[in-house]
């Protein structure tokens, strides 16, 4: 219903204003009463679902000649921007209409479900707006989540201080693409037609005059045409990715799975290539630091430098000052421009084994922002006092000019400290790294201190040959100099988080919330299989969880109880509101060091400049006042990040050994569920799926606590951790699925899983085998 306003002479109408029921003539000899422009747009932004011309006539009651007003009054505010006609209704430009399509991106504090609409223009002076999900008794179908995207009612909220707008859900809807990826399929009997990568969509036929130079096998992207009551929906061909047989299209199939922006908008290049060189305005000189950048050996983009010295204050013996240089990308991405506007939408950079969608275009990234060797660049520095003990005394921000001293690899300067030096590191070995192996020796005492969870699962990287395709997996050495750098940075998100809280400032912090209760009963049922125990009660520390996996250590069960330590812990996120850092065991942490890949770290230094009065492109009231919705988003992102980087490596896998059906493999049981077993590979790390109907002819009950299998009649089974042998029976590229025979006998379980209460059974006549449709890899995994 409409809101009763107020005529210009101050006398309220009667309660039928809003229906126009009154008669409102005016007596004779006097002017009709006729609304201001004001009035008929606070009527057109509180009622967007009844502001056509004749809802708002009838609303103010107006008739004849006021009618004609009204129109010349509509057509004047439309000119001067003010409103839009969509439909036959009107609306304020930027507002949402009253039945609008929403993604669900993220949850508030309470557990509600936030959303945004599903479009808005990245050129859009506003940022979308965010909507809040009402819980509604009355809604039909499943209950939506996040991830969903949904059909609601918009209400405007009333609330100047609550969130602009709130929804009810009508109903969840398929979430349906503006283009479809598929592979290009050419049939026996002359037919084209496009398989989607995503097989809950529709296969679709393609018009051979709409091929676009497209050949059978290629991964293309193609724009419905048609869609008819009878038969398939008809396709054209918009743009060839390439063949499906090279690996370099698998990344691609991620982005568009996971809707990933990889496209800048035009005005977001013209803006990164017309910015100029940061100038020394606000900002300290320190090129004469001997600052070094210490990165991976085929990085492309260098965002924070690092220096330390032994501290010479006689008040602080075997001290030391350890100073961190992050790039000042705040200095070229200022808020809501459409550089920032884009920088938001994508919330972070994602990195596939093949290629980077970055958050930011190269010419920021790469050039402007990258601290290049002895190329002055701006900077965000923080100069860290410690004392002997690792425990941090002070700190001091400053915004500077920089000039990197040397670009190193972490191979490179661990080789120096190891005695191997070359002509870039022997210079510097005495006067630069050793103090900055001295520091981290320092820094490393404080955070054995601390005792931070320290789960030992290593991480596996995917090496290519020159053309694309996979040439092995490797386990990257672990070495004291990503340790010395990880260690730094740490510190220095601490430094930014600290000050920004004292400063009474509002930033959004890096969360980690402890594992829930329910996570930690089930962790403690299946540590008790394993005679350790976790007590009840006593507040849970990372220090419990270390003496655990202490104890394990070399043991058959170290990688077993990694892996469930893991699946207990809550996932971290971004928050304007502190709760600490459980994983890390800090009370203040925020992201600081990596402004080029990471929006949230932009925040945080926007957030510096403001606090601290290093000058004019601070963090803005309105960014202020978004923080939540900022956080939301860009904790989606995240995730949707690590799933699509997940994703692609399993695709890579499996289209690696698609020419290896047959071939028997050693890997490890990395999953259990009631449906069957994933194991990863051991020379590959990828998953693959072993169905529960293809494990013999016993009838098998699925312990979730104790991650089991095990056979009614034998008592035998298989858990999680094992390590077994198995066979290859499919690999599909484009699903990132991989199907095995197990090919090792069961083993004896630990007693009691059978008889547990969560177990659940299953003969093989009740499972399903899988089709071409099943999802091997860690995403069909929860």
């Amino acid at each position: 219903m409409a809101r009763r306003i107020s005529p210009p002479n101050g006398k309220k109408r009667s309660a039928s204003f809003a229906t126009g029921s009154e008669d409102n003539s005016a007596p004779l000899g006097k002017e009709p009463y006729m609304p201001g422009r004001e009035q008929i747009l606070q009527f057109i932004t509180e009622n967007p679902d009844r502001a056509g011309k004749r809802d708002i006539a009838k609303a103010f009651n107006l008739k004849g000649d006021a009618r004609i007003a009204l129109k010349d009054i509509l057509r004047d505010l439309a000119d001067d921007g003010l409103v839009e006609k969509r439909a036959k209704q009107l609306a304020v430009p930027g507002s949402l209409p009253s039945i609008s399509v929403l993604d669900i991106t993220g949850r508030d504090g309470d557990g509600g479900l936030i959303a945004k609409p599903a479009e808005w223009p990245v050129d859009h002076e506003e940022r979308p707006p965010t909507v809040f999900i009402r819980a509604s008794r009355n809604q039909k179908g499943p209950t939506p989540g996040v991830g969903d995207r949904v059909l609601a009612r918009i209400f405007r909220s009333k609330d100047p201080s609550g969130p602009a707008y709130t929804a009810r859900v009508i109903k969840k809807i398929e979430h349906r693409k503006d283009a479809v990826l598929g592979v290009l399929r050419h049939l026996d009997n002359g037919e084209w037609r496009i398989e989607p990568v995503e097989r809950r969509q529709t296969e679709l036929s393609v018009d051979p005059n709409q091929l676009n130079n497209a050949k059978a096998n290629d991964l293309v992207e193609v724009e419905v045409t048609k869609i008819g009551r009878f038969g398939l929906p008809l396709a054209r061909i918009s743009q060839i990715i390439g063949s499906i047989s090279g690996e370099k299209a698998l990344s691609m199939i991620a982005i568009h799975e996971h809707e990933i922006p990889h496209v800048f908008p035009e005005s977001v290049i013209e803006e990164s290539e017309a910015a100029k060189p940061a100038t020394m305005a606000h900002r300290e000189d320190w090129r004469h630091v001997p600052l070094v950048t210490i990165d991976p050996a085929d990085a492309k983009d260098h965002d924070d430098a690092i220096f330390a010295e032994a501290d010479t204050d006689e008040k602080n013996p075997g001290g030391f000052i350890a100073t961190v240089a992050i790039a000042d990308v705040a200095a070229y991405v200022t808020p809501d421009s459409a550089l920032d506007r884009e920088a938001l939408k994508r919330g972070n950079s994602v990195y596939f084994p093949d290629r980077v969608v970055p958050m930011l275009p190269e010419r920021i990234s790469n050039d402007l922002c990258s601290l290049k060797e002895l190329v002055d660049r701006p900077a965000l520095a923080v100069r860290m006092t410690f004392g002997a003990n690792g425990k941090k005394i002070s700190h001091t921000f400053h915004r500077i000019m920089m000039r990197s001293h040397a670009r190193l690899s972490y191979p490179q300067a661990q080789a120096a400290i190891d005695g191997a030096t070359d002509e870039k590191t022997a210079p510097i070995l005495e006067t630069i790294l050793k103090p900055v192996w001295d520091a981290y020796a320092v820094l490393k005492r404080g955070r054995d201190a601390r005792e931070p969870l320290e789960l030992d699962l290593p991480e596996k990287k995917i090496l290519l040959t020159p053309e694309g395709k996979v040439d092995k997996v490797v386990i990257p050495p672990r070495l004291d100099a990503h340790k010395l750098i990880e260690e730094f940075m740490i510190q220095a998100n601490v430094a930014a988080a600290e000050t920004l809280e004292r400063k009474k400032q509002p930033l959004i912090f890096r969360i980690h919330d402890a594992p829930s209760l329910a996570k930690q009963e089930t962790l403690r049922e299946f540590l008790r299989t394993l005679d350790i125990s976790l007590a009840r009660g006593a507040e849970l520390r990372p220090n419990r969880f270390n003496q655990i996996l202490k104890r394990v250590e070399n043991s058959e069960q170290q990688e077993l109880v990694n892996q469930v330590v893991l699946r207990s812990q809550s996932q971290a996120e971004y928050n304007p509101e502190n709760i600490g850092h459980f994983g890390l065991n800090l009370q203040k942490y925020a992201h600081f060091t990596s402004p080029i890949r990471r929006y949230a770290d932009l925040i945080v230094h926007r957030a510096l400049i403001a606090a601290l009065g290093l000058g004019p492109d601070g963090i803005t009231h309105k960014e202020e006042e978004d923080l939540p919705e900022i956080a939301a988003l860009i904790s989606t992102s995240e995730r949707r990040a690590m799933a699509a980087e997940r994703d692609t490596v399993d695709r890579l896998i499996a289209h690696h050994l698609s020419g290896q059906v047959g071939s028997t493999f050693q890997g490890r049981i990395s999953g259990v569920t009631k449906s069957g077993l994933f194991v990863a590979l051991a020379t590959y790390g990828a998953d693959g799926f072993i169905p529960i109907s293809t494990l013999g002819d016993d009838y098998y009950h699925y312990d979730e606590t104790n991650h089991a299998l095990s056979g009614e009649r034998s008592g035998k089974g298989f858990r999680m951790g094992d390590i077994v042998e198995v066979r290859l029976i499919e690999a599909l590229p484009v699903a990132g699925a991989l199907r095995f025979e197990m090919l090792t006998e069961p083993h004896d379980v630990p007693s009691g899983v059978r008889s547990h209460h969560k177990a659940t059974r299953f003969t093989r006549g009740n499972q399903k085998r899988p089709s071409g449709n099943f999802r091997g890899g860690r995403k069909g995994r929860k």
